[in-house]
Parts: structure tokens; sequence; C-alpha cells
């Protein structure tokens, strides 16, 4: 009480312990100037379902955002008052997923072309302190977190969320405010609470609330941030001063971040068509280093010829609609470590096929660790790497087993970057780009012609010289031509100049995209 009179005295508001949710404003679409043609269908059955059975339902987040800014939106996301169970009772195809935060993804289509609509709750702003505490993080505290609804770490950090609340609550635990607006299709309203709207043309990111709390709650939000940023750059937003000041102080938060998740979050930096610009950002933000090993090495090497054209080729492959694949990218990345531990081990005249295998095993447990176990991504990533030495090699029966292979289309598009930045001849690329979309009878006439050529250039003298190639391919090329190489590529069959047998003639496997190796990126 006597503080009180006192802070009167002397002028100073008492401060509210409450916090502050916003003032809901609802703006019309003469104001907005949302293009609903812009809208996805299956978006706008997903809140007509929901609102049909009694329900709020919004489409929430950067959808709205992009809609705003006169752009497609890739992803919808809806927000209801709608529990997970209630959602999922209205659609023959939901499921619950997550246990930190409880969402529902409803499904359309099937195959590549389906689409998911996610689905979340309205959450309560709960505070921190007065949330369960446990040791550890989400991983390493699965049984502690066992039916809690909210739950944080000893830093703060929320680990599980999963009460629900009213809208403007919910608008007040979202990250920026440009992705704290709500859009019914309905009624053509924008709902918004923190001034999105306005920061939306100011061309401002700005965090909702105090944005070192808010770094502590979800350190991911430090990576989003720099997301968000190389996203929109181009269009001229720029993080507000106050948003981007505490972004390296709070970067050792991350260090509680399950790995996975951490991975999981690199991969968006990098595969949702911003790569360069993300890389830009990170080094701008003082974040080159110290959020994931991997990303470090890739943040050092976007500067290479080789990774450079290979984040640009991502980008561009994503800017068009086409898929792409963290396995293709990080072989990328990686391929430097791959050859240099390659051509050691030739240099210690080391057989070329094993000696490439343990190079890979080499740089798997060095960069890769156990974030992705020895599954589907590190498989394929073999497969590129394993090819290589197969492309060189195009007489006897190699060409035709090797374009049946599955993974032969990413292992060509490996190829033709290598060819891109010298470190291979752009002939060999050539060579293989016309066989891969050749008849029969025209690879055959192929073969024939590689075979005249190698034979040719073995007599000829003196022998012409090939341009320079990084350190390392020199020795890798010079130990695949020596003749006990040849098993290298599993003995896919030796040429010894005698007459063969016609060979059955195989399916030629279907082509398409913009060059016989497009889709190299997909999965």
């Amino acid at each position: 009480m006597i503080k009180q009179f006192i802070d009167k005295l002397m002028g100073k508001t008492p401060k509210s312990n409450k916090p502050y949710f916003g003032r809901r404003t609802e703006v019309p679409a003469s104001v907005h100037g949302i293009d609903p043609n812009l809208v996805d269908e299956r978006a706008i059955h997903v809140t007509q379902t929901l609102q049909q059975a009694g329900f709020e339902a919004y489409i929430v987040g950067g959808a709205v955002r992009d809609l705003l800014l006169g752009l497609r939106p890739k992803d919808f996301d809806v927000a209801t008052d709608a529990t997970p169970e209630q959602v999922k009772g209205l659609f023959r195809r939901a499921f619950i997923i997550g246990r930190r935060f409880r969402i529902v993804h409803v499904v359309y289509g099937r195959g590549r072309d389906n689409e998911v609509i996610e689905v979340s709750t309205f959450r309560a702003h709960l505070d921190n302190v007065a949330a369960e505490q446990v040791k550890g993080n989400e991983r390493t505290s699965k049984r502690q977190l066992e039916g809690m609804q909210h739950a944080v770490d000893s830093s703060g950090r929320v680990l599980r969320d999963n009460v629900w609340g009213p809208q403007d609550e919910d608008a007040t635990r979202r990250d920026f405010t440009v992705n704290a607006m709500y859009y019914d299709p309905a009624s053509q309203i924008v709902v918004d609470y923190h001034g999105g709207i306005q920061d939306a043309k100011k061309r401002v990111l700005r965090m909702i609330g105090d944005p070192v709390a808010r770094y502590r709650e979800d350190p991911v939000r430090i990576i989003r941030a720099v997301r968000f940023a190389a996203k929109l750059s181009p269009l001229g937003f720029k993080l507000e001063a106050k948003t981007a000041k505490p972004l390296t102080q709070s970067a050792n938060l991350l260090a509680d971040v399950p790995q996975s998740r951490l991975f999981d979050e690199m991969l968006k930096l990098l595969q949702t068509g911003h790569a360069l610009a993300s890389i830009t950002q990170l080094k701008n933000l003082g974040l080159a280093t110290g959020i994931y090993p991997l990303l470090d090495v890739v943040v050092e090497r976007a500067d290479s010829p080789f990774v450079q054209v290979a984040l640009a080729d991502t980008d561009r492959r994503v800017g068009e609609g086409k898929p792409v694949a963290p396995s293709f990218l990080l072989a990328c990345v990686l391929w430097a470590d791959v050859r240099e531990g390659w051509a050691q081990r030739l240099a210690r005249k080391e057989h070329p096929h094993p000696a490439l295998q343990d190079a890979i095993d080499e740089v798997f447990d060095a960069r890769i660790g156990d974030v992705s176990g020895r599954g589907k991504l590190a498989a394929d990533m073999r497969e590129i790497w394993m090819m290589q030495p197969r492309f060189e090699k195009r007489v006897g029966s190699t060409p035709f087993g090797l374009v049946e292979q599955p993974r032969f289309r990413a292992g060509f598009d490996f190829l033709r970057l290598r060819a891109d930045i010298e470190e291979v001849d752009v002939r060999l690329a050539d060579w293989w780009q016309e066989f891969s979309m050749a008849s029969d009878a025209e690879r055959e006439d192929l073969v024939q012609a590689a075979k005249a050529e190698q034979q040719a250039s073995q007599s000829a003298k003196p022998r012409v010289r090939r341009a320079p190639r990084p350190e390392g391919a020199q020795a890798i090329a010079q130990a695949l031509a020596r003749p006990d190489a040849q098993t290298a590529t599993q003995a896919d069959g030796a040429d010894d100049g005698a007459p063969k047998k016609r060979r059955r003639r195989r399916r030629k496997p279907g082509a398409g995209g913009d060059s016989a190796g497009d889709g190299g990126n997909a999965e």
C-alpha cells in the first residue's frame, strides 16, 4: 500500500500482472483486399465443415500473411475452438499427431497429389511460472511428461502445451504479428489482435510480447525468425530491431532442443525455396555457427562452387513447384568430405570400391551421427555417391543396368552438377543424358561409340589434357583408370573387344522434367 501511494505521488503507473491479449479488430474485405480465388478449396471445406458443426474456424498463420501480400500460399493451416477429438470426428481421413502440441492432419487426395490441412485448437495463455516443471527436454523427460497438459523445463522452455482457450489468447501465443491473423473465408473478414495488417503493410517482422521471453519459451523461434526474414526479404520485410537484437544472445538456448527437431528445422531453412537467402540472413544476424553442427558445415561451404550450385538448384526446383529431397542436398554438401577420404585411401593403394564405402562410413559417423540413423536418408545419400564411379564406365553392360536403378535420376543430377563446376568432363554428363532418353537400339549405338572413343583415346598420342579438377578428383580419376578399378563398378561387365550376343532389350525408364536427370531432389 505504501509503495503504491508513493508511486502515485511520483506519477508512476502501476503495472498490471495480467498479460495483454491485444484488441480484436475485424477488417472487412474492402480494406484487406484478399483475393478469394487464392484460397485453397480444401481449406475452405475444412472451415465450412467445422462452422456447420457449430465451431469457430479460421484460416490462420502464414497463409493469411501471404494472402494479404497477394501471394498464393503453399500450405494452409486452420485454427478452431474444437478439440482435436472433435475435429477428428468430423472428417473421414483425419489423424491426431504430436504430443508437445496436439494437432489434427486432415488429408485430401492420395500419393504425391495429397494435401494436408493442419488444424489446431485455440490455446490458452498460461504463465510459465505456474506450469509444471520437469528436468531434461521433450525426449529425455517423456515419462515425466505423461499426463501433463502444460509443462516447462528449468529455463522456461515450453515442453508441452495442450491447454485450450479463447481466440485472443491463442493469438498472443503465436510468434510474429504477421502470423497471428485469422481469415474467415465465409465472411471474408480478417481478425487481427496485434496490428499484423499494419506490420504487413510496413514490411516489419515483429515478435508478439517480449522477444527474450518468447525465445526462451521456444528457442526454435530463433530459427523461424531467420527463415521468415529470408523468405520475406525479397518483398522488403525486415526484422524489427527489438526482435532481432536478442537472437545471438539467445542462441545458446538451442543446446537444449532435441537434435531431431533441430535437424528438421535445418531442412526447412534449406528446402523451402530460400536456402541462399537463409544463409545470408544467418551471416548477417551473427548466427553463422552454433545452431546445429551440420548447418554450420552448410554455411561454411555455401560459397564453394559445388554447394552453391546445389543450393541454387534446390531453390529453383522449389520455385517451380517440384519436389526436393534432403538426401540429395546433403549429399552435395558432404561430397567434399567423401571425395577427400576416398582420395586418401586410393593414395594408399586401397581398392576403389571398398575405399569409397569406407570413406562414406567415416563421413556418416563424423557429420550425420544418429539423427537420421542409417535409414532412408542415409541409404539414398550412399546410393548417390556410389553411383559416381559407375558413370565413368560406358561400355559393357554397366550403362544398361545403371539406368534402371531406382535412384539413377538422383545420381545423374549429382553428376550433372559436378560437370557444371568442371569436376568431371561435361561430355560425360551429356552422354548419360542422351543415353537415358534413347531407345534400346540407340543405346547400343551410344555404347559402341563410347567404346570406339575409349580405344581411340588410349592409342592417341599425345593424350588430350583435361581441364584442372578439384583437389582429390584427379587422384580418383587416375585410380579409376587403372585396369584393376573395373571391379569398382561391382563387376557390371567387362568388355574385352570380343563379339557379344545381342542383349535382350530392357524397358526404358520414364523420362520427364526439364532434363534427363531432373528429379534427383525428388523422393
